[in-house]
């Protein structure tokens, strides 16, 4: 039995790389993967060449500390069971299904510190979304959202699929999203969103009367998780008087030129950066990180977001994969890897 991993070998090159499967040492278990998920973000800044150069891949996960050097392992989201522990391991843990913030491999090393049960109501693919779902999770948070406020977010994709079925969740007074491709589109109506709208026609609608009332500078909050750097003057545009713009998007080396000589002076708005690795400094006195696992694994029971898994490949077909979700991102949501 071999040992399967992915190498970002340079910008659009893949490769899986064959080894002995290892064996676990002293509290440590070996897992076997099931499933693996593929980041349409960051996996796709690495693969298209854009992710920035002078900043580690993940510091807070040990496997993804080291800078960004070609070729190199990535992915941080990973089902399994495990199938042999070594010693000072409870022998419970054998056949336990556990998530792990892991690159992409068909078999890894690690200790109980650093995997996760997966709670028995939950399908392995619906624990695939755990790292998306924390983000989401930490927007909200961020953005703060207050009742009866009126709410937009910009990119559907999965996390922002996520954080519109979170925002459902509360009395807004409105809550519209868009996105370029109608297949997410549909789903953000299915996960709570009153409207969905087309960017692509985003010029045509400011011409309507009924969209210029109900959405040009009338956001109490906007949350920007297009990925694309011009969202941010879209979002601008959107916000309403001292509104908050929450910036979720990471754009890598991709720069964004924003129009600061408008609206965006005279609203008075806030801009607010929001990203997974830290929890605010006004909640940290009450919430770490073990709070906000739990709250996500409640999150993931409400929402089962397996549904949104749209292509399952082999690992030996991870370039289709990648090639989907770089050229045909409109017919993809989830792109998972089997094992």
């Amino acid at each position: 039995m071999e040992n399967k991993s992915l190498y970002f070998i340079s910008p659009g090159v893949l490769e899986v790389r064959e080894d002995s499967v290892p064996v676990p040492g002293h509290n440590q278990v070996l897992v076997k993967t099931q499933f693996s998920a593929i980041s349409a973000g960051t996996e796709m800044l690495l693969y298209r060449g854009q992710f920035p150069d002078n900043l580690p891949l993940d510091e807070n996960i040990p496997s993804l500390s080291g800078a960004v050097k070609y070729p190199l392992k990535y992915g941080y989201a990973l089902v399994g069971e495990i199938m042999q522990v070594g010693s000072g391991v409870e022998a419970t843990w054998m056949g336990k299904k556990v998530f792990a913030f892991h690159p992409h491999s068909s078999h890894l090393i690690a200790g109980i510190n650093e995997l996760m049960p997966i709670p028995e109501e939950l399908s392995l693919e619906d624990a695939l979304f755990f790292p998306n779902m924390e983000t989401a999770v930490s927007f909200i948070m961020d953005g703060a959202p207050r009742i009866g406020e009126r709410v937009v977010v910009l990119g559907q994709g999965i996390v922002g699929l996520l954080t519109t079925a979170l925002l459902e969740k509360f009395p807004l007074s409105s809550l519209v999203t868009f996105d370029r491709y109608e297949m997410r589109r549909k789903f953000s109506e299915d996960f709570g969103a009153d409207q969905s709208l087309d960017t692509e026609n985003i010029k045509e609608r400011a011409q309507n009367q009924e969209f210029t009332t109900n959405l040009v500078h009338m956001a109490d909050i906007v949350y920007e998780l297009t990925g694309n750097p011009d969202g941010i003057n879209l979002a601008i545009e959107t916000a309403g008087y001292e509104g908050r713009i929450v910036i979720g998007s990471w754009y890598g080396k991709k720069k964004a030129e924003i129009d600061l000589g408008g609206w965006f002076h005279r609203g008075r708005l806030r801009l607010v950066s929001s990203q997974v690795s830290q929890i605010d400094s006004s909640l940290s006195s009450r919430w770490d990180k073990k709070r906000r696992y739990s709250l996500t694994w409640e999150m993931l029971r409400q929402v089962k977001p397996s549904r949104l898994v749209s292509h399952k490949f082999s690992i030996n077909e991870v370039a289709k994969a990648f090639k989907l979700l770089d050229e045909n991102p409109e017919n993809a949501l989830q792109v998972i890897l089997r094992y």
